[in-house]
């Protein structure tokens, strides 16, 4: 899942397709580096960000699916928590909803089931502004993989088809808990649903003893994803699909040479 940020402000590359035909370009080259799917958001969810309206967010992203969507095969993704932005992009071409805030609002759900939207729920705890305030556990793996649980099985009593679920790395989670879940990440993926999980260039991976940048954390990012991939992941969100692609072509002959034996 190729990362396609349209916001001024999000952590590793806002400001960089505001533009919607940079946005378009920097989509189609994507697909052409190996993505099999496209997220697009248009509203920062970095720690401490600030929520956009409905209007600002349908500006920024409404032109970019329609152009993606009559330009590619590959499937849309709209990342918002926003049912109408969801309902706007689903119309237009948009065959998944990536919902940070996990479907806690009804009319989203109300969007899946009645479109028939795929849906990417995540774990977080409040909102992005506020979320890395309540940082503490008991069992952060269990307690994730709960809430999880619990939504998913919502939103399919609800009507709701297709669900995948993600953890949410950096999104209400100390580093070592991040890191926790990366190596607990099979008793999440337990669950049935598939896996999505988004490590690429988070700030846990600027707090190893070589204390890097957010420009330099690709070594970081694709032991990440090594690592969830290993753990059951089936789906990775990144900003650098060429090098992930080949990591996880390695990844892929050595889980099918296991399965094999």
């Amino acid at each position: 899942m190729g990362v396609l940020n349209v916001t001024p402000d999000s952590f590793s590359d806002g400001g960089c397709y505001l533009d919607p035909v940079l946005a378009v370009d920097r989509g189609l080259e994507m697909v052409s580096e190996g993505a099999d799917i496209l997220d697009v958001g248009g509203e920062s969810t970095r720690p401490g960000a600030t929520a956009v309206s409905e209007d600002v967010e349908l500006g920024r992203v409404l032109p970019v699916v329609e152009r993606l969507a009559a330009n590619t095969d590959v499937p849309i993704s709209i990342d918002t928590r926003k049912a109408r932005v969801a309902r706007f992009c689903v119309d237009r071409g948009t065959a998944i909803i990536n919902d940070v805030s996990g479907l806690r609002d009804p009319a989203m759900v109300r969007v899946a089931a009645e479109t028939g939207a795929s849906v990417v729920l995540m774990h977080m705890r409040g909102t992005p502004a506020t979320m890395q305030r309540n940082t503490a556990y008991e069992d952060v793996v269990l307690e994730v993989r709960g809430y999880l649980q619990s939504q998913a099985q919502a939103a399919k009593r609800a009507g709701v088809r297709e669900i995948a679920v993600d953890p949410g790395l950096g999104f209400g989670k100390t580093a070592r808990q991040n890191f926790e879940i990366l190596g607990r990440l099979r008793d999440i993926a337990d669950l049935g649903y598939p896996v999505v999980v988004g490590p690429s260039r988070k700030s846990f991976l600027g707090t190893l003893p070589s204390r890097l940048p957010v420009v330099d954390r690709l070594e970081g990012t694709l032991a990440a994803v090594a690592a969830a991939v290993m753990n059951g992941a089936a789906i990775v969100r990144v900003h650098d699909v060429p090098q992930c692609r080949r990591v996880l072509e390695v990844l892929v002959e050595v889980l099918e040479a296991c399965d094999g034996r």
